[in-house]
């Protein structure tokens, strides 16, 4: 049986790391063109509900893991095999994801692991990752293979006060809201809350990070993530987000609005002040006023 073709042009969440995003009923065969709208999290998927109850009521029920069940065991690719996220592994399990204990490990080892290389670019001396959703708060959200969101802070944000003495993350099961306060850092006496990218529960939080803040300020973008989040507004959230071309933009403004605010208070550039102390803004340019950049910078 094949479905109708899906023509739609709407452009669902870029999973990191992945660059081919064909649906799996696609690379199954029985549809002729649909891309994942929903990061490859086929259980909770509307499409992948709405097809198995279509094919139900015409009697073919099964949907593509039948049609995978129906080949021999040595061509019996695991969806994760099929969607690029391993190189190899075929299911042995009757295509029963739900149950799936390499499955399950493949979810717990993913949630504890920052995985892949960070490609980044440099925009006005900060970093901008690839395949990261920005935040005008100056967080980041990462969209991963089966849904989970990873979040932390930008390069900007922690040039900009520094490297945190500490870092207060929520707890495993609390619930973070898009452009609400998701965690506090410390730097020497001085504190500052930064808004979360997504709306979410939290299902794993960087120890590493908690133990040695720094990380963070050395690897922003990799070892130095804060939080994964189970979205729980995914499609609408990542709206809000600034994407590729677009973040790239705004990170330049914002370097345009720091060096305006450097300009206000001491009369000249950043490069003037020795701008290419870009570690720590704040520390090194004694004048400006902590509350004041937090509220500019990382509460708007």
């Amino acid at each position: 049986m094949k479905a109708k073709v899906n023509t739609s042009k709407k452009r669902g969440p870029q999973v990191f790391s992945l660059t081919d995003n064909q649906c799996i009923w696609m690379k199954a065969g029985i549809i002729n063109l649909k891309l994942c709208d929903n990061a490859y999290d086929c259980l909770s998927c509307p499409f992948d509900k709405a097809m198995v109850r279509s094919l139900e009521r015409k009697g073919d029920g099964g949907g593509w893991q039948q049609l995978m069940r129906n080949r021999e065991l040595h061509q019996r690719e695991c969806r994760h095999m099929l969607t690029g996220r391993v190189q190899y592994h075929y299911c042995a399990n009757g295509y029963r994801c739900n149950v799936c204990e390499f499955d399950q490990y493949l979810e717990e080892s993913d949630l504890a692991a920052a995985a892949g290389a960070v490609h980044t670019s440099k925009v006005s001396g900060f970093q901008v990752a690839d395949s990261y959703y920005y935040h005008r708060g100056h967080s980041w959200a990462r969209v991963e293979h089966g849904g989970f969101v990873r979040v932390g802070m930008d390069d900007f944000a922690l040039k900009l006060v520094g490297r945190p003495t500490e870092i207060d993350l929520p707890k495993i099961g609390a619930q973070v809201a898009q452009t609400e306060v998701g965690w506090r850092i410390h730097k020497g006496g001085k504190e500052a809350d930064v808004l979360s990218p997504m709306k979410g529960v939290v299902v794993a939080t960087n120890q590493r990070v908690a133990s040695r803040p720094e990380l963070a300020h050395h690897d922003p973008y990799g070892l130095g993530w804060l939080m994964v989040v189970e979205p729980l507004e995914l499609r609408s959230n990542l709206k809000n987000l600034l994407f590729e071309r677009e973040a790239a933009a705004w990170v330049n403004a914002e370097a345009g609005r720091l060096e305006a605010k450097v300009a206000e208070t001491y009369g000249m550039s950043l490069a003037a002040t020795g701008g290419e102390i870009v570690d720590d803004i704040m520390g090194n340019l004694h004048d400006l006023k902590w509350e004041e950049m937090i509220h500019e910078f990382l509460l708007t």
